[in-house]
């Protein structure tokens, strides 16, 4: 019989029946592949036994979801609270972020459950020394190093464990399959198999997933639309923070996010990033602003570093990590034409302390104190922190969520905090100094000018 091929984009899973230069689904250069097409005995799709008649949204019965304690505080904090019974969770992130760390890590901590950790990446001996490394040999642990789908799914039957954790799903395969291990095809029918595993059994499964250059997850986009949750690890290797955030997620919210910080014996969760991530000593200089941002539901404070500095070349730059550079320029833009001052010749740099990155659009204030504050060389008032959404005619908007941001200033010592005007708010009793103030040059003259 005719071996029958066909070419698949690695990026979006498009096919063709001839080789591409340019995907014309997501557009990709070079991502189609042969595979080679599997015959019907060696299909690994199953079928249905038991189906339901159609009900009436009031004759279903309802069952509570059984969600299972990783002893991991932050990881059941982005999770919802632990996770679900039969569920699939997807855990993607660069490679070196600490993905495997924290696998493995979470796996240790669950000393009362029995769990399976499959790798397909590492050997038994390097699984054992990273264990180590993490300072920890819980005996309901079992290790295997597989990279066979029908293996795994069978020591899953036999083992009956109550965790079952696949480092990575670019790494296992399906035998019956003829396509290559970390095609779409088997991603596809991998991932699959898992899932029908998981909710057959009543068994979670963490799965580890790679990312491309581009910070998408590797393999179908259908991958993510089959699992219950999708969690991205981020960070900066040179910083020791990481950040777990939820994407996707059935049974919880998705604007949880848990903070960790990388460490030589493993991560180490932090309850509370507003002391870490705010320097000591910062008093006395200039360019330095506090944000009270929230990233998820927790707040937190940042410290935003800002410098501007005549433009040694040509062309100014205008530089950012840990913020969107454009909304960097519209700032500048708001800056110079409601406030009046030109920075046309000057470089601007600005950094978010600690390699974490912000998106939360309350910290526009900050972002353009420090800007202001190392234009003029003069520091902000000590003791200070702010929180305002800048529109483009230079007032200051409200925020959500503006109690959460008091209370945490007012937990970590500061003085006074600046919030819009207008604001909505309930805080009794409160030990420091709430500012209410409408445009951005109220802003400048208070903390600035009056200081």
């Amino acid at each position: 019989m005719k071996i029958q091929t066909v070419y698949t984009c690695q990026s979006c899973g498009a096919k063709a029946p001839k080789l591409l230069g340019r995907c014309p689904q997501c557009g990709e250069w070079g991502t189609y592949i042969e595979e080679v097409v599997s015959s019907p005995n060696t299909s690994t799709k199953r079928t249905l036994t038991t189906s339901l008649p159609p009900q009436k949204l009031q004759d279903i019965q309802t069952t509570a979801e059984i969600r299972i304690s990783t002893l991991n505080a932050e990881f059941d904090r982005v999770l919802g609270g632990g996770i679900v019974a039969g569920s699939l969770v997807l855990i993607g992130g660069e490679p070196g972020i600490g993905k495997s760390t924290l696998a493995l890590q979470v796996a240790m901590q669950m000393t009362d459950k029995t769990i399976l950790y499959v790798s397909g990446e590492e050997s038994l001996n390097q699984l054992k020394m990273r264990a180590q490394r993490l300072s920890g040999e819980p005996q309901n642990l079992y290790l295997v190093s597989e990279t066979s789908v029908e293996k795994i799914l069978e020591y899953v039957h036999q083992l009956k464990p109550e965790l079952v954790v696949i480092d990575s799903i670019q790494t296992v395969g399906l035998q019956a399959l003829d396509s290559t291990i970390g095609s779409v095809g088997q991603i596809r029918e991998s991932a699959s198999q898992i899932m029908h595993t998981a909710k057959e059994t009543n068994i979670p499964f963490i799965i580890v997933g790679h990312i491309t250059k581009d910070g998408t997850l590797a393999g179908p986009k259908v991958l993510e639309h089959m699992v219950d949750t999708v969690l991205l690890f981020e960070g900066d290797q040179h910083y020791m923070y990481r950040i777990l955030r939820s994407q996707k997620n059935r049974f919880g919210s998705t604007s949880e996010l848990g903070i960790f910080e990388m460490r030589q014996d493993g991560l180490r969760q932090v309850s509370n990033p507003s002391e870490l991530l705010l320097s000591q000593n910062h008093n006395d200089l200039s360019g330095i602003a506090i944000a009270a941002a929230i990233e998820g539901v927790r707040p937190f404070l940042i410290e935003v570093q800002a410098l501007v500095s005549t433009a040694a070349y040509g062309t100014p730059q205008r530089s950012s990590n840990g913020f969107d550079p454009r909304r960097l320029n519209m700032l500048l833009a708001v800056l110079e034409k409601r406030v009046g001052f030109r920075l046309p010749q000057k470089d601007v740099f600005l950094n978010i302390a600690g390699g974490i990155h912000i998106n939360d659009p309350a910290s526009d204030l900050a972002i353009l104190a420090a800007i202001l504050s190392s234009n003029m060389d003069i520091p902000i008032q000590p003791l200070t922190c702010l929180a305002g959404e800048v529109g483009l005619a230079g007032e200051i908007r409200p925020v959500n969520r503006i109690e959460q941001r008091i209370a945490e200033a007012q937990k970590l010592g500061f003085k006074k905090i600046i919030i819009p005007a207008g604001q909505q708010f309930s805080v009794s009793n409160p030990k420091i100094e709430i500012l209410p103030l409408k445009k951005v040059s109220e802003a400048f003259k208070e903390l600035i000018i009056n200081h």
